[in-house]
């Protein structure tokens, strides 16, 4: 049985506890001020956090001083997040995150990373990227912008720029555009829900048992996705 603890009880949270709410081997429970929650219950317990910003930076420090381990998908603090690693890890628990929790967006990375650098490796592309958001969402750019310009300008050396778009009610809309005099290639990925975020924050909380360490949920997809294509040709 693994016990889990929903900090967070928003849109997000909702979903979460949807999906895991019908599984017999995971107890499950959330707040809204994780500051607050028995700590005796919390060492017990994996903690997924989706609040805000703010919160979590004020929240981060309680929870690796008494969760065993940690799925956080609030976005918004990219520029701690070696501080919040170390912490982590200085204490010896269990952490994952991700700008984006969701599987096909961390499938779409690893195509970003591969098609930017063989594009670059022509020098004739430019590159950019386009993001659509709800008129709701609190950061901007997103962090699964964020994440992917990181992971482009690694591979080409070049500054990418971002765009964002807050308007509406749309789930999640991120492009990356490859430009060149001639031609003009575009991936995107497009989210219809946030049901798919929810079953990557759910996914990586049952996998906290069998990991010790900090990482981020696009490495552990990429490691799997590379090892599937491993067994594959052999």
């Amino acid at each position: 049985m693994i016990k889990i603890v929903i900090s967070g009880y928003g849109r997000m949270g909702k979903e979460i506890y949807s999906i895991l709410q019908n599984r017999e081997d995971v107890s499950l429970c959330t707040t809204e001020d994780i500051g607050t929650f028995d700590t005796e219950a919390a060492a017990e317990s994996v903690c997924i956090d989706f609040t805000s910003p703010e919160s979590f930076r004020r929240n981060y420090r309680f929870i690796a001083d008494n969760f065993k381990a940690a799925v956080i998908g609030t976005t918004g603090w990219n520029d701690i997040r070696e501080e919040v690693a170390a912490c982590f890890e200085e204490r010896g628990k269990t952490m994952i995150y991700a700008s984006n929790f969701s599987i096909g967006v961390n499938a779409f990375f690893e195509i970003a990373r591969v098609a930017s650098a063989l594009l670059s490796s022509l020098g004739e592309y430019d590159s950019y990227i386009t993001e659509f958001h709800h008129k709701l969402k609190l950061d901007s750019p997103s962090g699964t912008a964020v994440t992917l310009k990181e992971i482009a300008e690694t591979v080409t050396g070049r500054e990418i720029p971002v765009q964002s778009v807050r308007c509406g009610f749309i789930p999640g809309i991120h492009n990356l555009g490859f430009e060149s005099a001639d031609d003009r290639i575009t991936l995107s990925h497009e989210a219809f829900s946030r049901r798919g975020f929810a079953a990557g924050a759910a996914t990586a909380a049952l996998w906290t048992p069998g990991l010790k360490g900090v990482f981020d949920f696009r490495t552990i997809i990429t490691e799997k996705l590379r090892q599937k294509l491993h067994n594959e040709r052999d």
